[in-house]
């Protein structure tokens, strides 16, 4: 864990370069669940190159701005989820399936065909450039289990349980990987437990606890109400959330700015540290330092501030670069703000 009071993070995505990713063509669509190679403007044989170079550019912008956890920013993937899942044995990428979103309307996803398996590292490389090319604490997301079975057409398995604890052993394959190339943090995004707490309830804790089973490292958990380009509307409280009381993991990363939310249910987790969300993504406004600073402070009467990391809502990737580095900004100042309040320093 960093030495740091409130060390700040982006919870995974940084904003793609336009000349990286179409970024109109992204924005007016739903996250893509399978590969839309489409939307690189680079050729394949120099995507890689150009990949690295963006995350480069990534880095460096989160350094400049003063966090205190480093991300890839997500610069290789067309959403947080589909790079990997589509990466997996079992699926039939030629003929892909429909599953609704969580905005209530269908979108292309994995149709699973076969029993899922991991066939290699999908993400080691990532971890090891990223290792690389900073001296500060790294983070990499991975997608859940749970959200993978609900963005999946099951053609194969007797139900959705049985699935998603195949799609669980693969992230556990990938989340020691992920380890061993150097990350200091794996954080698991699993959104569609907001999304479907029913289902969640039903078998997605088993398999979140079995993706972690036998990990060692700090892990992170990532659940949201869906990015702010394409869910605008926040209930104030989580469907699924105390529940997570008996996860594995040691982390849960949760939005409060957008929805206002009531932050006494961080009671109901008194073990894991609160990835806090502080930065309103659905605002294209840069929030004020005295803003971050108040969004933190409703959450320390329920929470100790040891147990904090402060962090945007949800991932940056549909705001602009300009509007993410000034979020980060103010995130980092907001923070430093409390840091001062609780510890007496200048």
């Amino acid at each position: 864990m960093v030495n740091t009071l409130l060390p700040t993070s982006l919870v995974g995505s940084y904003p793609q370069p336009d000349w990286l990713i179409d970024r109109s063509r992204l924005d007016s669509r739903l996250p893509p669940r399978v590969r839309a190679t489409e939307l690189w403007r680079i050729a394949p044989e120099r995507l890689e190159a150009a990949q690295d170079d963006a995350t480069l550019l990534a880095i460096r912008a989160q350094e400049r701005a003063g966090l205190d956890i480093i991300t890839d920013g997500e610069m290789r993937r067309e959403s947080y989820s589909n790079r990997f899942a589509t990466a997996l044995e079992g699926v039939d990428l030629d003929n892909p399936g429909s599953a609704m979103d969580r905005t209530g309307k269908p979108n292309p996803v994995p149709r699973v065909t076969g029993r899922i398996r991991r066939r290699h590292a999908v993400e080691a490389r990532d971890v090891a450039f990223l290792r690389a090319n900073t001296d500060r604490m790294i983070k990499i997301t991975v997608p859940g289990p749970f959200t993978m079975a609900q963005q999946a057409q099951n053609d194969f398995y007797k139900d959705e349980a049985e699935m998603a604890l195949d799609y669980a052993a693969a992230v556990n394959e990938e989340i020691r990987d992920l380890f061993a190339a150097g990350a200091d943090f794996v954080q698991v995004d699993e959104p569609y437990m907001q999304a479907r707490p029913e289902k969640a309830r039903e078998y997605g804790l088993e398999a979140v606890n079995r993706a972690l089973e036998g990990i060692t490292g700090t892990t992170a958990l990532h659940i949201c109400f869906g990015y702010a380009a394409h869910q605008h509307n926040r209930p104030n409280g989580y469907s699924f959330l105390p529940e997570l009381c008996r996860c594995k993991v040691r982390q849960i990363s949760i939005e409060t700015a957008q929805a206002n939310l009531d932050t006494s249910v961080l009671k109901d987790l008194p073990d894991q540290t609160i990835i806090l969300g502080v930065i309103d993504l659905n605002d294209q406004r840069v929030e004020s330092p005295e803003t971050v600073a108040a969004r933190i402070r409703r959450a320390l009467p329920h929470v100790n501030p040891e147990r904090v990391i402060v962090a945007p809502d949800c991932g940056m990737k549909y705001l602009s670069r300009e509007v993410a580095d000034g979020k980060m900004r103010a995130m980092v100042e907001g923070a430093a703000i409390v840091r001062r309040e609780l510890t007496g320093a200048a």
